[in-house]
C-alpha cells in the first residue's frame, strides 16, 4: 500500500486538515469511514479541557479520502482511517472490515475512538451540528 501515489494522497489529506486556520493542526485526529462513492469524516482537535469537533470540507476532503481509498493495491480494503497529527508528524491507522463491529453505530464508535486519541474529555460538537443517524 505504500507506492508513491499512496504517499502523495495521505499527504495532501494532512494538507487539507492544514487549511483550518483557527485551530492549529497539532493534536488533529480525522476519523472517516470510507466506501466505494461514500465517505463519513469527522475531524477532532484535542484542546485543553475538551475535543473540539470541527466540520470538515466535505468535497475536498471527501474527494481525498476516496482517492485514497481508490489507491489501495490488492483485493482487500480497509473502511476506516485514523490520520492522527502530533508531534509534527502524522500516522494513518487503517482499519479493515474485520476490524469493526457490524452491530455498533458509527457515531457509538466514533464517540469510543476518539478517547483512544485524547483521552477522556467531553467532545463539543458545532451548535448546529446533528446526527444523520444513518445505518451502513
Amino acid at each position: 500500500m505504500a507506492d508513491a501515489n499512496f504517499e502523495e494522497l495521505l499527504t495532501e489529506v494532512g494538507q487539507l486538515l492544514a487549511e483550518d486556520s483557527e485551530y492549529p493542526l497539532e493534536d488533529t485526529l480525522l476519523h472517516a469511514i470510507v466506501h466505494r462513492a461514500f465517505v463519513s469524516p469527522s475531524i477532532y482537535k484535542n484542546l485543553d479541557d475538551h475535543i473540539l469537533n470541527r466540520d470538515p470540507d466535505l468535497d475536498r476532503l471527501g474527494d481525498a479520502l476516496l482517492d485514497l481509498w481508490e489507491a489501495q493495491e490488492g483485493d482487500e480494503r480497509w473502511e476506516e482511517i485514523h490520520y492522527v497529527v502530533r508531534s509534527g508528524r502524522f500516522e494513518a491507522i487503517f482499519v479493515y472490515p474485520e476490524e469493526i463491529d457490524a452491530d455498533e453505530e458509527p457515531i457509538d464508535r466514533r464517540e469510543r475512538i476518539v478517547p483512544q486519541y485524547f483521552g477522556n474529555k467531553p467532545i463539543i460538537y458545532p451548535p448546529d451540528h446533528e446526527d444523520d443517524g444513518f445505518d451502513l
